[in-house]
C-alpha cells in the first residue's frame, strides 16, 4: 500500500464521517441556539434547560435521516471491501 492510497482512504473516511454526523450536529446547534436565545430573553438561567430539547431534537433528526445515513455507510463499506484486492497489490 502506498502512502497516497492510505491518505486517499483516510480522506474518504473523514468525508463520510462528517457527512453522516452533520445532520445531528446542525440540529443540536440550532436547538441549542434557540434555547439560549429563549433563556436570554426570559432571563431563565437554568443550566439543564438546554439538554432535554437538544436530546429530543437530535433523536428525532437521527430517526428521520437514519435511512440516508445507512445508505452512505453501506455504500462506503461496500466500496472499501470491493477494492481490497486493489489495495493489497
Amino acid at each position: 500500500m502506498s502512502p497516497d492510497l492510505i491518505i486517499g482512504i483516510a480522506g474518504e473516511t473523514i468525508k463520510v464521517t462528517l457527512l453522516v454526523a452533520a445532520p445531528m450536529l446542525l440540529v443540536g446547534l440550532v436547538i441549542g441556539l434557540a434555547v439560549s436565545i429563549f433563556q436570554a430573553v426570559t432571563q431563565i438561567q437554568e443550566m439543564t434547560l438546554v439538554f432535554v430539547p437538544k436530546i429530543l431534537a437530535v433523536l428525532i433528526a437521527m430517526l428521520i435521516v437514519l435511512p440516508w445515513m445507512m445508505n452512505i455507510l453501506v455504500t462506503y463499506t461496500q466500496n472499501l471491501f470491493s477494492n481490497i484486492p486493489m489495495y493489497i497489490k
